[in-house]
């Protein structure tokens, strides 16, 4: 049983170890090969129009793409 305790233990440890790396990141998660994007498929469904918060997150990445930042000048 203690055996089984130390592991568990251990198991706990380094998925909170991993969790904190993942939020220290801010880095979306990517499969390793790219995804649907490497075979040229911009998103998971295949809807003719995009939802209001796709069109909004667009228009988002959109803005900071094109924005100045004065403290880089």
């Amino acid at each position: 049983m203690n055996i089984f305790i130390i592991t568990f233990g251990f198991f706990i440890v380094m998925f909170l170890a991993m969790a904190v790396g993942y939020i220290i990141q801010q880095k979306t998660l990517a499969g390793s090969c790219g995804g649907l994007g490497s075979i040229g498929i911009d998103k998971a469904c295949n809807c003719d129009n995009p939802c209001e918060k796709r069109i909004e997150r667009e228009r988002v990445a959109a803005l900071k793409e094109n924005s100045i930042d004065i403290k880089n000048i």
